[in-house]
């Protein structure tokens, strides 16, 4: 394990004391949690960025896509317990 030194303002170090406080933690294993949740919220952030590119690829390189209007009617149907017809992909207009 190795060690990183931050500085932080009275303000920010005061904060986190009493955050720690009010969750029955240290101040150091809520920093540590704070890092692990911000790097975990990057690492899905990425993820769904690089989904998000492949499939706009996928839309590009077949010419085809349902509109959200009808996606939405769609799932709305499926969320009320309907078996709607699937929405059909059409070309895209350019």
């Amino acid at each position: 394990m190795s060690t990183t030194t931050i500085r932080l303002t009275d303000e920010l170090k005061s904060r986190i004391a009493l955050a720690a406080s009010r969750s029955g933690t240290t101040a150091h294993a809520f920093i540590l949690e704070a890092i692990a949740e911000k790097a975990e919220h990057a690492e899905r952030r990425a993820e769904m960025e690089q989904t998000a590119e492949e499939r706009y690829a996928a839309i590009v390189e077949r010419g085809k896509t349902v509109p959200w209007s009808e996606m939405r009617a769609y799932l709305v149907e499926r969320a009320r317990g309907a078996s709607p017809k699937k929405p059909r992909p059409r070309r895209v207009a350019r």
